[in-house]
């Protein structure tokens, strides 16, 4: 029987990542996990929402878990950190009597907080576990040279995170390696890119993703692997604003660690969305496809 969790796909995932969803959705049947989604969820707040009231912050992503909680189930999955700090935030929020009130007096039904929040990348690395995912392996992922980026909020701030190392999470780094991939060490695991300061601050956002693109390609990296929708937009998505403003030519694919999996479990690039990237992984995946057939 699977493994069932309240799936809280948050609105990247409907939007810019849709390869995120698709890939998570597909790679969690694979695995025996099921995936159930929050029935009429809505945005979280993500990373602005909790400057302007925190109250409202807490209440956004409160629904949200007060719906999975009605549904009877005792985890909600968020593949984006994002999302997932928001729900961390109300869990905490309603472990006290005075904001656990207010709350309650804002949304439409009753929260406890009886539940947990956690990443995929959790779910998979602590309740499935490495050693099962391997056996899932059909199409090893030889040939491939590629760096884990975790982010800057993933696994922090680490009494709220509670998952993996703060400063070296090696999570990510273990999953790849037992889907095949060669996993160089990589400094910048845990720098920031920007996240959502892509539009007030869009020459902060080039600069630090330009540090993390550097870095990952003086290691020698076909790819860098990402759990998060911000950071892959960054890195991906603005790559040629990058090379425009730092006078780089960088030309690295930026995927989801479940597309990865997915690829080594047998799905095709097409049914990983692999299509959906700025920066295309044509090269990778044929010399990948190369590495195979020898």
């Amino acid at each position: 029987m699977a493994d069932r969790y309240a799936y809280y796909p948050g609105c990247s995932l409907q939007g810019t990542a849709v390869e995120y969803d698709i890939s998570s959705r597909a790679v969690a049947r694979a695995l025996g996990i099921e995936l159930i989604e929050v029935e009429d969820w809505s945005c979280c707040g993500s990373t602005p929402a909790h400057t302007v009231d925190q109250l409202l912050y807490g209440a956004l992503a409160a629904r949200n878990l007060a719906i999975a909680e009605a549904m009877g189930l005792a985890t909600v999955v968020a593949p984006c950190p994002s999302c997932l700090v928001a729900l961390k935030n109300a869990l905490a929020m309603v472990q006290e009597d005075e904001r656990r009130k207010e709350l309650n007096e804002l949304l439409e039904l009753p929260f406890k907080g009886e539940l947990q929040a956690k990443s995929l990348l959790q779910v998979i690395f602590e309740d499935v576990g490495v050693e099962v995912l391997a056996q899932k392996v059909k199409k090893p992922l030889k040939g491939m040279r590629l760096v884990p980026y975790y982010g800057c909020i993933l696994t922090r701030p680490p009494k709220r995170a509670q998952f993996d190392d703060p400063e070296n999470p090696i999570s990510m780094d273990r999953i790849l390696e037992a889907l095949g991939a060669e996993v160089p060490d990589f400094p910048f695991k845990t720098e920031c890119c920007g996240a959502a300061f892509g539009l007030p601050k869009r020459e902060l956002v080039l600069t630090l993703s330009a540090k993390v693109l550097e870095m990952a390609q003086e290691v020698g990296a076909d790819a860098i692997v990402v759990a998060c929708p911000l950071c892959q937009q960054n890195l991906d998505l603005r790559q040629g604003q990058i090379n425009s403003h730092c006078g780089t030519y960088f030309e690295l694919p930026v995927l989801y660690f479940t597309q990865l999996i997915g690829l080594a479990m047998g799905f095709s690039p097409n049914e990983m969305g692999m299509d959906k990237h700025a920066v295309k992984a044509d090269r990778l995946l044929e010399k990948w496809q190369e590495e195979s057939r020898g």
